[in-house]
């Protein structure tokens, strides 16, 4: 290898420069945390996407892409939730069961029969499609009302989706 420009004979050799290292976390190195999302009135999307990024790890700076450094979600309220436009009426859910076909209902009817799944399929689609991104879902704790089992852990209120 040759020298950088600069270095003279006499000076500390080019060799011996440390060079900034990328930080790169380790397993269990991370503390994760735990929050309170209440969803009452706030839009799907722009809140999922919020929660995405903190069930990734992506509001803190030792972001490692291949490490779970995320944290611990739990929303409230998620029958509270809001569309946009008549996504109500017009938005179709589809899957399917492995015995009749293809089933579909609509936003509507889901609020009605299980309210928490609109909130979790919106992030599930929203973190990657890998062992870590299923990892990374089980961290998320969706609950209809103002209740919730995870007092113990004492989660920090997080207000989501502001303008």
């Amino acid at each position: 290898m040759v020298p950088a420009a600069g270095w003279e004979r006499g000076q500390e050799s080019w060799e011996s420069v440390r060079f900034m290292k990328t930080f790169m976390a380790k397993p269990g190195e991370v503390e994760q945390r735990w929050w309170l999302v209440d969803a009452s009135d706030k839009v799907v999307g722009r809140l999922a996407s919020e929660i995405a990024m903190i069930l990734m790890g992506k509001h803190r700076p030792t972001y490692t892409p291949h490490v779970d450094t995320g944290d611990y979600v739990v929303v409230i309220n998620a029958d509270k939730v809001q569309f946009t436009g008549k996504k109500w009426q017009q938005k179709t859910y589809r899957w399917y069961t492995g015995y009749q076909g293809l089933k579909t209902e609509t936003a509507e009817h889901r609020r009605d029969r299980r309210p928490e799944l609109i909130v979790e399929e919106a992030v599930r689609r929203m973190l990657p499609k890998t062992r870590l991104g299923r990892v990374m879902l089980d961290k998320l704790k969706v609950y209809a009302g103002t209740e919730h089992p995870h007092q113990a852990q004492q989660p920090e209120p997080l207000v989501l989706g502001g303008v």
